[in-house]
């Protein structure tokens, strides 16, 4: 033992001399790998050493008299387990709630067929009931769900139309009842983005985004943006709208809460607000209304088949002359819209423009639509209308080669080009619900930067 401590104790000796050496030059790099193997050995070494005694006591351990081990006997144990008593699976009384999908062309009968439903008694009820005619409006992309015995016997079915009514018919022994009644709404928050391709349509088509939101936010914007010649491809757009569900299911959509379109680079916002006193409109982050005194455009989409012009050549009078408004082609019955607020001036026939309507506005503004093909009800003189109330409807009345809509704007009787005009602004929110916009306005703008940040990231 005397001779194993000195051994120990000449080692961490050592250990210790080199660790402090290693403290005052820790720049000698090329040593450590040595010194590190040197390290080690003296640690095995030392360790090997401490362990003799236990290794001595294993020894006497493993020598010790009547430690012989003993044969085990082994034994298979079987148990048996008590197993519930089985039921009947088919009892003949099964039910099933199926559902599908209403496709172009379905009519009652083909819905029935895909529901498996096979009861002949259900079928000529469905068709003849007075309370299910709403199931005579069935809408493409809906869906109606049925519950039906293992047979195909009908018990229920649900459909809810596009009018928000939903029809309940339900079997009562050998007979049924049906029910129309308004369905129960849900309003959710649904948050899209996309990139433009060739057309705001076609954009927000592909990222699932109706129609109806579509056409709202071109006339949210309309005033800033003419979608019928400003757009480009690669412009992008992020909109939080609203949906409105019954049961789980879409139903219609609601309005929109905030947009956000990006046109040849530079960004638009728009955010929903509606005050105290029920006065609501669509303003900029910072409170500016949005709604200018008039809109760019008449027509919610078409396209610009004659601009402004000194000099254009008249296609019916084959002659060069003045073309003092804008043309916009459109299929006959397209609705046209007021520019701005006013009222009826003119409503009938005036020489080469056809069925025309002209509307005196606030100062020295009107403007003129012509080539109409009818009028709007309640068109008469002295009339109010309102910013975006129809109007009337694109013809070919008068000097026209074809359907379309010409539009003038009039400053003091004098036509200036409408698509370069400065429009007047509206008033802004008023000052005591400022604070209420900004706080309404807050999240909707966070929602709005990570549709962009999505969006971005999706383009890059």
């Amino acid at each position: 033992m005397y001779f194993a401590d000195l051994i120990i104790s000449v080692i961490l000796t050592a250990l210790i001399k080199e660790h402090i050496a290693m403290q005052d030059n820790k720049t000698v790099i090329l040593a450590q790998k040595q010194d590190t193997e040197t390290r080690n050995v003296a640690l095995r070494w030392l360790i090997a050493l401490s362990t003799l005694p236990l290794l001595g006591m294993a020894v006497a351990f493993g020598i010790a008299p009547a430690t012989e081990p003993q044969p085990v006997e082994l034994k298979t144990v079987i148990e048996g387990l008590a197993l519930p008593q089985a039921t009947a699976l088919n009892t003949g009384d099964d039910t099933y709630w199926r559902e599908v999908r209403i496709q172009r062309g379905d009519t009652i009968g083909s819905l029935l067929n895909r529901l498996q439903i096979e009861d002949a008694a259900a079928v000529n009820f469905l068709r003849s009931a007075k309370d299910a005619k709403t199931l005579y409006q069935l809408v493409p992309g809906r869906s109606v769900r049925a519950k039906t015995s293992e047979n195909g016997e009908l018990i229920a079915l649900r459909y809810i139309a596009s009018d928000h009514t939903q029809l309940t018919v339900d079997r009562d022994g050998t007979t049924f009842k049906a029910s129309e009644q308004t369905a129960p709404i849900e309003t959710r928050i649904v948050m899209k983005s996309g990139q433009i391709r060739s057309s705001l349509f076609g954009a927000t088509d592909a990222a699932g985004v109706p129609d109806a939101i579509s056409t709202q936010m071109a006339e949210v914007f309309s005033s800033d943006i003419d979608f019928h010649q400003d757009i480009r491809k690669g412009d992008r757009f992020a909109v939080v709208y609203e949906m409105l569900y019954s049961n789980g299911e879409p139903i219609k959509a609601g309005r929109v809460l905030a947009t956000q379109f990006v046109n040849q680079g530079k960004a638009y916002y728009a955010m929903y607000f509606k005050d105290r006193e029920g006065h609501d409109g669509y303003y900029t982050p910072d409170g500016n209304n949005l709604r200018k005194a008039f809109l760019r455009s008449p027509l919610e989409f078409s396209r610009i088949t004659s601009g402004f012009s000194n000099a254009r050549f008249h296609p019916i009078l084959q002659t060069w002359r003045a073309h003092k408004g804008v043309d916009y082609g459109a299929p006959t019955g397209t609705r046209v819209r007021a520019t701005a607020d006013g009222t009826i001036a003119l409503a009938g026939k005036q020489s080469g423009y056809g069925n025309i309507v002209v509307i005196q506005h606030k100062g020295s503004f009107s403007t003129a639509y012509g080539h109409l093909s009818a009028f709007a009800k309640g068109m008469h003189k002295g009339a109010r209308v309102n910013q975006g109330d129809v109007i009337g409807y694109v013809g070919a009345t008068g000097m026209a080669t074809g359907p379309h809509l010409h539009y003038e704007f009039r400053v003091a009787g004098v036509q200036r080009n409408p698509l370069t005009v400065p429009m007047p602004q509206s008033f802004p929110i008023a000052a005591q619900y400022k604070s209420d916009f900004l706080a309404s306005a807050r999240p909707l703008s966070a929602q709005l930067e990570i549709l962009r940040s999505l969006n971005l990231a999706s383009v890059e």
